[in-house]
């Protein structure tokens, strides 16, 4: 159902008053971006389209220091655009008019699920916006890793290699279209994915985590961060990896067992990591494994000019669809 509605089996006259009553509720419903790290103009020009264009009044927060200034312009926005802002129940409890967040972009975690539930406030996130971005900085740090961070001396290929997508949704889609072109053999294993999905993507489906790692020279990770993955990538797990083995780290910091993989990497001087994701043991990382561990200093995977207007445009369009159609195809809280 839309956010409004009137019944239909009025008299016209009545009919027309609601119509017109609508009119001014929709002109009064204000959409904040609240981004402290903005938009690129040409993100907010499409997000103002959008908005402005189904008749709605557009506010910009951008490059906020202070959280009060979060809770003061929310205070009276029906809709909210957010990037890495959080959203915890003091913004919601200030945002006394809020119906829904959505946050630009795949990861939410920045969103508290069930205070914005409490509130009964819609949190949604843009899948697939920025999928590609990721896929090719994932790409990317691969070859840094087999270049030896390009510092001089000879390193491998990634043609051949055997790489494992670790969770097969979005991202791990277009890591497998970009790693055959790179002549890659491409292994994915993910619990809730279909072995159909994945051989359709000429992708060979293996059935656990441990044999995925047991297979694969390099794993890319992409599984979201929850009570369930969270530190399960430890010692043992990445300890399966063939000789030489590289893990991959675009998805979230929370899903490593950072004291474990320090471990096993003293023990195995032929493993690598690369992240963008900094650990909080990154000065640990970068004294013990010196041409070995990577990290980006801050998480780049959706740093890119298309992923950053994809995600600001589908956010906006998403907001004005749930006002107008009720449609919450991308709730992520209950």
């Amino acid at each position: 159902m839309p956010y409004f509605s009137f019944h239909h089996s009025e008299p016209t006259r009545k009919k027309t008053a609601q119509a017109e009553f609508f009119t001014t509720l929709v002109h009064k419903m204000k959409i904040l971006v609240a981004t402290e790290k903005p938009f690129a103009k040409v993100a907010v020009d499409g997000i103002r389209e959008v908005v402005e264009g189904a008749g709605y009044t557009l506010a910009l927060l951008e490059k906020y220091t202070d959280k009060q200034q979060l809770l003061d312009a929310v205070a009276d926005a029906d809709a909210l655009i957010i990037r890495s802002d959080i959203v915890d129940a003091a913004v919601l409890d200030a945002a006394k008019q809020l119906k829904i967040v959505v946050r630009a972009g795949a990861g939410y975690d920045n969103i508290d699920l069930e205070a914005a539930t409490a509130h009964q406030v819609v949190a949604m996130n843009t899948p697939g916006q920025n999928s590609n971005a990721v896929a090719e900085l994932a790409l990317g740090m691969m070859v840094y890793a087999v270049r030896n961070l390009y510092n001089g001396t000879s390193g491998t290929e990634l043609k051949g290699k055997k790489l494992g997508i670790h969770a097969f949704g979005n991202v791990g889609r277009n890591v497998a279209r970009i790693a055959q072109g790179f002549g890659m053999e491409v292994y994915a294993y993910d619990a809730y994915c279909p072995d159909e999905a994945m051989t359709a993507a000429h992708v060979t489906p293996l059935h656990s985590a441990e044999e995925l790692y047991k297979t694969c020279d390099i794993v890319s990770l992409h599984i979201p961060a929850t009570a369930e993955t969270k530190n399960s990538i430890n010692h043992d797990l990445v300890g399966l990896m063939p000789k030489g083995g590289v893990l991959v780290n675009t998805a979230r910091k929370e899903v490593i067992d950072e004291e474990g993989l320090i471990a096993l990497m003293q023990e195995r001087t032929d493993l690598k990591y690369m992240t963008d994701i900094m650990p909080v043991a990154d000065a640990k990382f970068r004294t013990l494994f010196e041409g070995r561990y990577f990290a980006t200093p801050k998480k780049m995977g959706a740093q890119t000019a298309e992923a950053n207007i994809n995600a600001g445009i589908a956010a906006a369009k998403q907001i004005v669809d749930f006002i107008q159609n009720g449609n919450t195809r991308f709730q992520v809280n209950k």
